[in-house]
């Protein structure tokens, strides 16, 4: 029993002298912090306003948006998309035949009417040398009178319905007005249009022009736009001054926004119909100021802030910021030309905290 008492204490002895090299042997290692790494920039003033950028289309100064003046089917289409025309070219038209018979109508009514007027005019004749020879009443004779001057009347409205019918023959055709080029065709043989439904758009030759659409708190930018440069998509070598010529004074019902039109003086003939077009409008602040990205803003609730960089340490400053757009804000106040400020990574820091700036300042 003893013996056990023995090995049993050896065992506890052994233990405890094993736990204290251990502990004697570990250290406490002090928690290293890591430095995050982070983009900056150094901030300078700049000449230039807030530069935003549209897509647009190009299209024609002018277009019109040709119709028949009467109802009818279409028989005929002599024309595609893209089709040159000159004044006077047919373009399509429609079945004649109902407009064919009024003319027959009008024309048999003419006829009749001629007949009439003849009848009347006989009529008078004889019953005025009667009158002059006393045989007949004056009251007579103004009957006669009263019946020629009805049957003129009858024939001038039958020959103003025939030509009103010939007119509405020469509507069955759809002519082109001025010479250019077709944009559009809404209409196919066979389908029954009525009159003044838009079947044809002619884009008229002469001056072009892109249209854009922008939202609503942009259009006093645009009304006060200073420069105005344009770019094609098929073409990104061509850059081409333009004028905002129109502004349309009601938004569209689906998108909202305002349709703009930006005229094109000098534009090469490479340029055509329907490309696509980059409008780069740039704001009415020229003068001198601080922009910098909408990535160096940190926000917190409605005040604005931005990280500045001082011996690789990081301090909060509260900025009060202009302009905003082409992802760039205009700074105001709580800024200097020459800081440097964090650019990227700024909801990962905080206030007083040691950083490395990634890559070169720019």
């Amino acid at each position: 029993m003893a013996k056990r008492r023995n090995v049993v204490g050896a065992y506890i002895c052994l233990i405890l002298l094993i736990g204290a090299n251990i502990s004697g042997c570990s250290k406490t290692q002090p928690a290293t912090e890591e430095i995050p790494a982070v983009r900056a920039q150094i901030v300078e003033e700049n000449s230039y306003g807030i530069n935003s950028n549209y897509s647009g289309e190009v299209r024609g100064r002018y277009e019109s948006q040709l119709a028949f003046q009467v109802n009818g089917k279409i028989i005929k289409r002599n024309v595609d998309l893209g089709s040159v025309v000159n004044p006077g070219d047919v373009l399509m038209q429609i079945e004649p035949k109902d407009i064919q018979q009024t003319m027959n109508i009008n024309s048999a009514q003419v006829n009749s009417a001629e007949s009439q007027v003849a009848l009347a005019g006989s009529n008078l004749q004889r019953y005025k040398q009667l009158y002059e020879q006393n045989a007949i009443s004056r009251a007579q004779y103004d009957q006669y009178q009263t019946a020629y001057d009805t049957a003129v009347a009858d024939r001038s409205k039958a020959l103003a319905q025939y030509a009103q019918s010939a007119n509405q023959m020469d509507y069955s055709s759809l002519y082109a007005d001025s010479p250019g080029v077709i944009s559009s065709i809404n209409a196919e043989i066979n389908q029954v249009v009525s009159a003044g439904q838009s079947i044809i758009t002619l884009v008229k030759d002469g001056a072009l022009e892109v249209e854009i659409s922008i939202p609503e708190n942009r259009i006093e930018e645009v009304r006060n736009v200073q420069q105005v440069s344009v770019t094609f998509w098929a073409q990104p070598n061509v850059v081409v001054d333009g004028k905002v010529r129109e502004i349309s004074p009601m938004a569209d019902k689906i998108s909202r926004t305002y349709k703009v039109r930006i005229s094109l003086p000098d534009v090469p003939q490479s340029i055509k119909l329907g490309m696509t077009a980059n409008v780069t409008i740039t704001g009415p602040n020229s003068q001198k100021a601080l922009y910098i990205p909408v990535t160096a803003i940190y926000q917190t609730q409605d005040q604005p802030y931005i990280w500045v960089v001082n011996n690789d340490i990081v301090n909060l400053n509260p900025i009060t910021i202009g302009t905003i757009g082409d992802g760039k804000v205009q700074v105001i106040e709580g800024l200097q030309a020459g800081a440097v400020i964090v650019t990227a990574g700024v909801h990962k820091l905080r206030e007083g905290q040691r950083v490395r700036i990634a890559g070169d300042v720019l």
